[in-house]
Parts: C-alpha cells; structure tokens; sequence
C-alpha cells in the first residue's frame, strides 16, 4: 500500500509503475518544463518533476517513500533519508549533457557552450526499417557583423561597477555580530562583465554578441534503435564568444502503436481466435512493420488455450547495429467463447461426443443445487436480498428471506 501519491502523480504514472515507465515520464516533462525551453515555466514545477524522479528511480528511495511518504522522508524517516540533489544536475546525468556555460542545458564545463536537447517523436515502422528525418530548430551563433564583439573594435570596456567579474556581493547586518552576504547578477551589465556604449553596439545583435539562427540537422534513424536513444550532433549547439560550440542532443521518443508493443528487441502483439479455432486449427495472417504478410498457422487438434503465448523466432524488432539479427513476434492469445445463445441444445450433445467425457460427479444426499446468475459489482448482495422479499411480508423487516434460490436433494 503506497501511503503517498505526490511523487507518482507528479510523474503522471502509476504506483505500479515500472523503472522504464518513470524514466520515459520523466524524459517527456523534463524537456517540457525545463526553464531554459521555455522562460515562461515555472522553476519550482521543475524541481519537483526532478525531486520526484531522483525518489522513484531509486529502488531504496521509491521503498522508502511507499512506506513513509514525502513528508516522512523529509523528517528522516528512515536510514536513507532525503536528500534534494540540484534539479539541473539530475537533467544533465539523464541527457548525458556535457557542454558548459553554466546553463542547465550545457553542464558545468565553462569552456563549452549550451547543450541543445531536442525530443523527436517517431513510430515503431521507423525504428523497425530505419529513416531519414529533417528537424528544423533554432540556436544561438556569433554575430558575423562584429564578430562576437557586440560593438565595434575598442567600443567595449570592463564594468566598473562588477570590476569586470559580471556580479556584486551586497553585506546586510542582521544582528549584532552576524552578517548576510548576497551575491547577485551585476545590473549595469547585465552579468556580462563588460559595457557598450548604445552609440556603439552592434545594430546586428543589439550588442548581445550573438544572434538567433535558424537550422536544418537530418536526423538518421539506425533499425533496431529504441525509445529514449540520444543522438548527438557535436559542435552544433549554441555558439557563444570565447567559447567552444555546445551539441545538439536528439532524443528519440517511440510513439505507441496500434498492434505491437515493443519489449527491447521483442513484438508483442494481442490475437483473438473462436473456440473453433482454437480447438480445430486456423490461419492468420499478420502484417509486419516492413508491410510482409506472415501467414500463422497451427495444425488441428492443436489447442490453443485463453491466455497462451506463442512466438516466431526472428520476426521481432531488428538488432541494433545488428538488423540482420531479429528479435521474437510474441503473440499472446485471447480465445473468443460463443455467446449462450449460439449454441442450441442439439448441437451440445454433439459436442459432447466429440470432446473429451466430462468426469462423473457423486451427488451426495441433501445436497442443495445452486443456480448461477450473472454477477453485477454495482449491486450488492443486501439490496439484491431485498428485491426478493414482499413489501407486506414481516419477514422483510427482519431480513429473512421468503424464497430459496438452492433446491434440496
């Protein structure tokens, strides 16, 4: 029983939820709240899609959170306790960022400039055959027309206010003895380090050193490769003075399809078959991913039963890097019985000579024989009692009964 659902309902997944169904979920709102996507997002929704994944991603911490819930670990509940790791730093570990600018997008490195991740929706057919896409995007590069200097040659000048260094450190006293330090963007540069004056700037990029471009990367999709794959295009992230390109990270994100479900290099795919069929053999015909036509068959006399899973070897998802190598189709079989009123009563007692004998059975003496009825959860056994009795029988009021559905032998 899971004492809290915060965490899971923030994931937008189930209690139940496997380890790759919170991974997923959290790959989808990461890149979807992330700050640096969109300005308008709130930073705190970030960190808690990140505080509740660090949670539900660790065995010990999701058993923990079950037990106790949020609050709970927040007190210390436990040997584990809770420990809020940077919401940034868990996006970089996830995404595989290593460029720096010390944005969220580029890790920490400061020689490097910003990650770009980018999430590419594609369908099984295209990681079954392999594609070619065309993702167009937009990033930041180095103004041609001053040449990253954001005025023109002598026009920039260290901050006095910053000395240079891009933020101010303001001391407040809040008591006697005790000071507060508060370290800040420096305002007259904007952070920068360094002013412009207006007379001066670049008309270009405004004296920004940078301007938005527009960008087509093709995309090739391998055969075999799976929801979540990274694909990495370095050096072709945002671009920023001094410093060296970032990369554009694309995620693959597997949309679901309407037949199959993919398990790694497994297809599983649901068949419904007749009673007939199930008991006297049948042909089926399944249309792979790459448009074959697989004809299944099995012999007469070979039951299937409600609930069997069979499989044809190599005719799964290909093998990554391998895709002459195939995985397993795995078919799982739901047996369609006819309804009770297809079949009439001279053909049961054809049936009957046909199927295997029915076991006897020894009636034992006052025996009471039940009828079945069909079940209804919205009905409860109480009121159904009481349709049974008769408005004017005293027996109602007490609960007795004025009828037997079970006859005595």
């Amino acid at each position: 029983m899971v004492k809290d659902t915060k965490y899971y309902d923030t994931l937008g997944v189930q209690p139940s939820a496997t380890v790759d169904e919170i991974k997923k979920a959290y790959r989808k709102l990461a890149l979807k709240l992330h700050p640096d996507k969109n300005p308008d997002n709130d930073p705190e929704q970030f960190k808690q899609l990140s505080q509740a994944y660090e949670v539900l991603s660790d065995e010990k911490k999701r058993s923990l959170y079950d037990q106790v819930g949020e609050q709970g670990m927040k007190d210390g509940g436990g040997s584990s306790g809770f420990h809020g790791s940077d919401p940034f730093d868990i996006f970089n570990m996830f995404f595989g960022g290593g460029g720096g600018g010390g944005g969220p997008f580029g890790g920490r490195q400061e020689h490097r400039g910003k990650n770009l991740v980018h999430q590419l929706a594609v369908s099984l057919e295209e990681l079954y055959n392999g594609a070619v896409r065309k993702l167009a995007l937009q990033k930041n590069v180095v103004c041609d027309k001053c040449e990253g200097r954001g005025g023109k040659k002598g026009a920039v000048s260290k901050c006095g206010t910053c000395n240079g260094s891009g933020f101010v450190v303001r001391i407040n006293q809040i008591a006697p003895g005790m000071i507060q330090q508060i370290r800040s963007h420096c305002s007259d540069c904007d952070g920068q380090g360094e002013k412009i004056n207006a007379k001066d700037k670049c008309k270009t990029c405004d004296g920004k050193k940078i301007v938005r471009e527009r960008k087509i990367i093709e995309v090739h999709i391998d055969k075999g490769m799976e929801d979540g794959k990274k694909i990495t295009f370095s050096g072709e992230g945002d671009q920023e003075p001094g410093l060296q390109p970032g990369d554009i990270v694309v995620v693959l994100d597997e949309k679901e399809h309407a037949t199959f479900k993919r398990d790694k290099t497994d297809l599983h795919m649901k068949m419904q078959i007749t009673l007939t069929e199930a008991l006297c053999g049948f042909h089926k015909v399944i249309k792979t991913p790459d448009n074959r036509q697989l004809v299944i068959t099995t012999l007469p006399g070979e039951v299937i039963k409600p609930g069997d899973i069979k499989c044809v070897l190599n005719e799964g998802m290909p093998v990554y890097r391998n895709p002459l190598e195939k995985g397993r189709l795995v078919l799982h079989f739901d047996v369609k019985f006819p309804n009770k009123n297809e079949l009439h009563s001279e053909n049961v007692t054809k049936l009957e000579k046909l199927l295997p004998a029915r076991a006897p059975v020894q009636i034992p003496m006052n025996s009471e024989e039940c009828v079945l009825v069909e079940f209804d959860p919205r009905q409860s056994q109480r009121s159904h009692r009481h349709e049974m009795y008769d408005d004017d029988d005293p027996r109602a009021q007490q609960g007795g009964p004025t009828q037997v559905n079970c006859a005595t032998h």
